[in-house]
C-alpha cells in the first residue's frame, strides 16, 4: 500500500517517513536471512532471540527479541499504517463501497498468489543444489511478476494492458504447473510463504476493520479486546470449548487461520498511527508547517532530543529485555517515557502535534507490553506472546517519529532516501533477494568471489550487508523508473 495521501484537500503531501520505516523492515528482513549461521555465526543478539547460535535449534522456553525480531512487526506496522491513506483516498473520491471492498478482496488475492508463488520459484526450494538452469528458471519466475504486478499506466490502450496482464498470469501459471521439487511432488497450496500470508491477513482483516471504524476509535480498540480474549482462551495452552473450535476452524487452511489474526495486535495500533498521519497531510504542502500567532515552534536542538531518545528508547528495550534485566529495563523505560512526553509538551504545529499524539500512543503501548512481560514466561517473538505485539508497536511508533524529525523537520529526506525508495518498492525487494540478486551473482560467479568473506564471523555480516546492498540499490532503481508492484 502506499504512503501518499493523494490529493485529500487539495495539498498533495506524502508521507516518506512511514516509506522509510518500511524500508528499514524490509531490508532489515533480508538482512537477517543473509547472516552467517552455523560454526561462524555472530552473537546471539544478531539472530532471532529463540533460535541462538550456533545450533540455531527452537527454544520455546527461552525469553528476549533481538533487533532481528523487530523487523516483521515493523513492516506489518507500516501495512496498518497505509491502510488509512490508501482507503481515504478512494473514499473521498468517491468509489462505490462495492469497488472499495473489491480492492480489498484483490489486494488480498494477489497476497495470496504471491505467497504460494515466490515461495514456489525460490531457486534453493527448486533445488538443494541450484545448477545453471535452476538459476536461470528463478530469474524467469522474477520476470514474470512484472507484468502481474507492475501498475501499468493508464495512458496505454487498454487492450495493451489487459494483453500484458493476462500474458503475464498465464506465463506464471503454466511457469508453476512445470515446476517439480525434490521431494519429487510439483505445485502445492502447502508450499507458501507464511510471511506473505501473514501479510495477506493482515491486508484484508486489517483494512476491513479500519474501514469499519474510520470514526469509531473505540470499537476499533474494542476488536482487540475481544480478539484478546480469544487468545487468551487459547494460548499458552488451549481451553476445550466454542472458543477453541472457533480459533482452530478454517476453510482454507493454506491462506486463512484465525491465529493469523494476533498480528491485528501490530497492525491496529498501526492504523491509529496512520490516521494520525492523514490529518497531518491534510493540514497542507510542506513548509506550511509554521506555528499559530502567539505560539512558539519548537528549537532544532528539542527536536533532536527527541530524536535519539525515541532510538534510545528501541535500542534499551530490545537490550534489557534481551539481557534479562527486568527492572532496570522497565524503571528506565518509564523515566524515558515522561522525559519525551515532557519534551513533546505544548506541540504548537502540525507536526509538533503529530509527534505528539504518536508519541502518547506510544507510551500507551509500551507500557501494556511491559505489564504484561511476565505472562507466558516473558517476552519471545516465536510462539509471540502478547508483550511481543505491543512493545514492537510502540517501538515502531518511536521510530516513525525519529524519521518523521529527519525527512519532515530537518528536511533530510536524501538522507533516508535508500530507505525510502526501498519502502515504495517492499514486494520488488522481497522477491528480489532470492530470484535476482542471488541468481546474478551465481550465474557471473560473484558469489564465489563474495564467499571467502563468510570464512569468519563479522566478515560474513559484511558479505551479507554487501548482498542486502546490491538488493538495495536494484530496487531503488525501480523506483526511479516509476516502476512499482501493486501491494
Amino acid at each position: 500500500m502506499t504512503s501518499g495521501a493523494g490529493n485529500l484537500s487539495g495539498q498533495p503531501r506524502r508521507a516518506y517517513a512511514l516509506d522509510a520505516l518500511r524500508g528499514l523492515a524490509i531490508l532489515g528482513m533480508i538482512l537477517s536471512g543473509q547472516l552467517p549461521f552455523g560454526e561462524n555465526a555472530l552473537p546471539a543478539w544478531m539472530y532471532h532471540a529463540q533460535v541462538p547460535p550456533p545450533e540455531h535449534k527452537w527454544i520455546a522456553t527461552l525469553p528476549g527479541i533481538t533487533w532481528v525480531d523487530l523487523v516483521f512487526p515493523f513492516f506489518l506496522f507500516a501495512l496498518g499504517a497505509a491502510i488509512p491513506l490508501a482507503l481515504t483516498r478512494r473514499l473521498v473520491h468517491g468509489e462505490p463501497k462495492w469497488k472499495v471492498a473489491l480492492f480489498i478482496v484483490e489486494r488480498g488475492v494477489l497476497l495470496a498468489f504471491f505467497a504460494l508463488y515466490v515461495e514456489a520459484i525460490q531457486p534453493h526450494v527448486i533445488s538443494g543444489h541450484p545448477s545453471t538452469a535452476t538459476w536461470l528458471i528463478g530469474l524467469l519466475g522474477f520476470a514474470l511478476l512484472f507484468p502481474v504486478l507492475t501498475r501499468l499506466p493508464d495512458s496505454w490502450p487498454a487492450a495493451w494492458r489487459w494483453g500484458i496482464r493476462i500474458g503475464g498470469w498465464v506465463g506464471a501459471v503454466v511457469l508453476l504447473g512445470s515446476l517439480h521439487y525434490p521431494e519429487g511432488k510439483g505445485f502445492s497450496l502447502g508450499r507458501s510463504d507464511i510471511i506473505i500470508v501473514v501479510l495477506a491477513n493482515m491486508a484484508v482483516f486489517g483494512s476491513l476493520l479500519w474501514w469499519m471504524t474510520r470514526t469509531k476509535l473505540l470499537l476499533r480498540l474494542g476488536v482487540l479486546g475481544v480478539l484478546i480474549a480469544i487468545r487468551l482462551s487459547n494460548m499458552p495452552h488451549p481451553i476445550e470449548g466454542w472458543v477453541s473450535d472457533v480459533w482452530r476452524w478454517s476453510p482454507v487452511p493454506w491462506i486463512y487461520q484465525l491465529y493469523y489474526l494476533q498480528y491485528l495486535f501490530i497492525v491496529v495500533p498501526g492504523t491509529i498511527a496512520g490516521d494520525l498521519l492523514l490529518r497531518w497531510l491534510r493540514c497542507g504542502p510542506e513548509g506550511s508547517d509554521g506555528a499559530p500567532a502567539g505560539h512558539e515552534a519548537w528549537p532544532a536542538f528539542r527536536y533532536a532530543g527527541i530524536a535519539l531518545l525515541m532510538l534510545s528508547l528501541t535500542v534499551l528495550l530490545v537490550t534489557g529485555l534481551k539481557a534479562r534485566w527486568l527492572v532496570p529495563t522497565i524503571l528506565i523505560t518509564f523515566a524515558l517515557c515522561a522525559l519525551g512526553w515532557w519534551l513533546m509538551s505544548k506541540p504548537a504545529t502540525a507536526t509538533e502535534r503529530l509527534i505528539h499524539a504518536l508519541f502518547n500512543w506510544a507510551i500507551y503501548w509500551l507500557v501494556l507490553s511491559l505489564f504484561f512481560e511476565p505472562y507466558e514466561g516473558g517476552i519471545k517473538k516465536d510462539k509471540a506472546t502478547m508483550s511481543y505485539y505491543f512493545v514492537t508497536a510502540g517501538c515502531a511508533i518511536c521510530l516513525l517519529i525519529a524519521f518523521s524529525i529527519l525527512v519532515n523537520v530537518f528536511r533530510r529526506k536524501r538522507w533516508a532516501q535508500l530507505l525510502v525508495e526501498n519502502g515504495q518498492n517492499p514486494m520488488i525487494a522481497y522477491a528480489g533477494i532470492n530470484n535476482l540478486v542471488l541468481p546474478l551473482l551465481a550465474l557471473t560467479g560473484v558469489d564465489r568471489l563474495l564467499s571467502v568473506l563468510e570464512m569468519w564471523p563479522w566478515l560474513g555480516f559484511v558479505h551479507g550487508a554487501l548482498i542486502t546492498l546490491l538488493l538495495a540499490l536494484s530496487v531503488s532503481a525501480f523506483t526511479k523508473r516509476k516502476i512499482f508492484w501493486r501491494t
